[in-house]
């Protein structure tokens, strides 16, 4: 056999991406589907992919890449505690975590020369600009992901360095400086593909639902992993009524459970069997979602795509201090499209009420807001967000 012919055949060397970004789930989570679409994308042509995570040692990135073998490399960032006062901005805190950044840049310039990636992906978060600079600095193409309607500070910082900028909403699209758009992409926000794949019946087995009304609408109720004050109280206090309307699966968060659990211990039994309390939905969160018909939530960018990739149906109730307050314009996009509810302003039992209290009663109006729902969702976003990768290679 000839060179060439011993060329040919030679398997193609493994594609290399670097992934920065994390501090939050919002962050990590789109990366990490995004590393799983393009293994299999490249594992169907015959390609293996080499990744390397660059992120901080005490953030979610630092315990996720590790427990899905990904090699992980910590280099020094610093968070800017945003505020409406300047002199704020200047804080002892915010100084001390500014001269943390060119050090972590140095660190990242010489991990992206090292590894020479054929891209570097960063889905935001502070832990995103060191890693993300880097990319320009070693000359390599960046990707950058936003996952909210408006760029996040990180992307903001990066998104001049870019190769390409992702985005979740063509909502995104006019917010964004001129001198960008030519390089910007609607692809969506990448869901984990198990989200997607629940069946209703085995929330019901798994949980012990047997006292659930079948012919009630179920409510989803969550504020996230650790759960959300905010929500739980104006939930309790509109229970009863509630209870009357539909069956209720409430995720409150460890610190919240035994006052719930009190509460919940008064109500009258039809009432009760109707109610599931939990302080946390793991495995079974895609067939609680599937057995859902209306959610209750929180508005971060990674709730709002799974739920509109679902098609679901939703009351939100953002998070008032969100960075940015991203949460809100989260919510406020949606609503604009007559894809969900939002609690904007006062968030009282009253207010929670008069939100979804139509979306229970009348089945026209939750089918007809899923569907607007599902057109904002996009669960082949991971793989349009891989094309962008590819797209963009350097070898």
């Amino acid at each position: 056999m000839n060179d060439a012919s011993a060329d040919r055949l030679a398997p193609e060397r493994p594609f290399r991406l670097i992934v920065t970004g994390g501090g939050t789930g919002g962050h990590t989570y789109p990366a990490l589907t995004a590393v799983r679409t393009l293994q299999a994308r490249l594992a169907a042509g015959g390609r293996a992919l080499e990744v390397l995570w660059i992120g901080t040692a005490d953030g979610l990135e630092a315990r996720v890449a590790p427990a899905e073998v990904i090699p992980f490399a910590a280099v020094a960032t610093g968070k800017i505690r945003r505020s409406s006062n300047p002199i704020k901005m200047l804080s002892p805190a915010n100084l001390r975590d500014m001269m943390r950044v060119p050090l972590g840049i140095v660190q990242a310039r010489r991990i992206v020369a090292g590894f020479q990636p054929d891209v570097v992906l960063a889905t935001g978060g502070y832990v995103a600009v060191p890693g993300g600079l880097a990319a320009r600095l070693c000359r390599r193409p960046l990707v950058l992901h936003e996952q909210t309607v408006r760029l996040g500070l990180a992307n903001r910082k990066l998104a001049s360095s870019a190769t390409r900028i992702a985005v979740s909403s063509p909502s995104t699209l006019p917010l964004l400086p001129e001198a960008l758009r030519g390089a910007a992409v609607v692809t969506g926000n990448p869901v984990r593909p198990e989200v997607l794949s629940g069946h209703a019946d085995k929330a019901i087995k798994a949980l012990g639902l047997s006292a659930f009304d079948r012919q009630l609408p179920t409510v989803y109720v969550t504020g996230g992993a650790q759960g959300s004050r905010q929500i739980n109280n104006v939930v309790r206090d509109v229970l009863p009524w509630l209870l009357d309307h539909a069956n209720v699966i409430h995720q409150c968060g460890p610190g919240n459970v035994d006052g719930l659990r009190q509460h919940a211990a008064r109500l009258p039994v039809d009432r009760a069997g109707r109610y599931y309390l939990t302080e946390f939905v793991g495995a079974e969160l895609p067939d609680v979602l599937a057995l859902a018909d209306v959610a209750v939530s929180r508005s971060g960018a990674g709730t709002l795509a799974e739920l509109a990739a679902l098609g679901k149906p939703a009351v939100f109730i953002p998070l008032a201090g969100s960075a940015g307050n991203e949460q809100a314009h989260n919510a406020r996009h949606m609503v604009e499209a007559g894809a969900a509810v939002a609690l904007l302003s006062e968030v009282t039992a009253s207010s929670l009420r008069e939100a979804v209290g139509p979306l229970l009663t009348d089945a026209d109006r939750r089918a007809a807001m899923a569907e607007r729902a599902r057109a904002h969702g996009r669960p082949d976003a991971a793989d349009r967000l891989v094309d962008v990768i590819l797209s963009v290679t350097s070898g």
